[in-house]
């Protein structure tokens, strides 16, 4: 007798149930990230706890394990997941601006326009950034420090002392931030926060307003 074709329905169903455990397992991942982003932006990171996330993601608390080994872990995807797509629209300024002073100012303004727009994300920049050793040299405030770097580079800014000043300009714009969704600093937020900064990195006074008041390109 001839031999019997081979059946694929079997692996089909293999691949299909395989396909669809990925799925849930990075829904759930994203269940937790995002259950993690909205405590840490209201509580802080010190003050959330892996049992409140898991409780607010409705995951089984064993199951966090799964997918972050501590709560620092989730901490890090989440400021992943906050900046990264933020940054790298922004980071797209620099292939039409030439003046490294007004990519950063522009850098700058929509970082602030953003955590107006979404109290969570700003919140959770200026919370992590204080809240962890070395906040302010992850995420948004990496690009800071190598957009003050191209700067001084070019000759346009001048740092002497620059791990003082990059700290100082990271400080203002997470001190702005939390200003502004505290409603202690109005609507001009963002330019504010670009022309101090500036001027931290010794663009003259005036000069600096100019810039941080010109027309703001967009990103995506």
């Amino acid at each position: 007798m001839p031999p019997r074709p081979r059946s694929t329905a079997a692996p089909r169903l293999a691949a299909a149930n395989g396909g669809r455990g990925a799925r849930r397992r990075s829904e759930t991942r994203a269940r937790l990230v995002r259950a993690a982003r909205k405590l840490m932006a209201r509580k802080g990171i010190g003050a959330t706890s892996i049992q409140e996330i898991t409780d607010t993601a409705d995951v089984g608390f064993g199951s966090f394990y799964n997918h972050f080994g501590s709560k620092d872990e989730i901490a890090q995807a989440v400021m992943e997941d906050a900046v990264d797509s933020f940054g790298d629209a922004a980071d797209r300024l620099a292939e039409t601006i030439a003046d490294p002073a007004e990519v950063l100012a522009a850098s700058v303004r929509h970082a602030v326009r953003r955590a107006e727009a979404d109290e969570a994300w700003g919140w959770f920049l200026v919370r992590s950034a204080l809240a962890r050793g070395g906040g302010l040299r992850r995420g948004l405030g990496k690009r800071l420090g190598r957009d003050i770097r191209i700067g001084a580079q070019a000759r346009r800014f001048r740092l002497d002392d620059p791990p003082a000043t990059m700290l100082a300009a990271g400080g203002a714009i997470l001190g702005i931030i939390a200003g502004r969704l505290q409603g202690e600093i109005g609507a001009d937020a963002p330019e504010r926060a670009a022309a101090v900064v500036l001027r931290l990195l010794g663009v003259p006074s005036r000069e600096a307003e100019r810039i941080a008041n010109r027309p703001l390109p967009s990103i995506q």
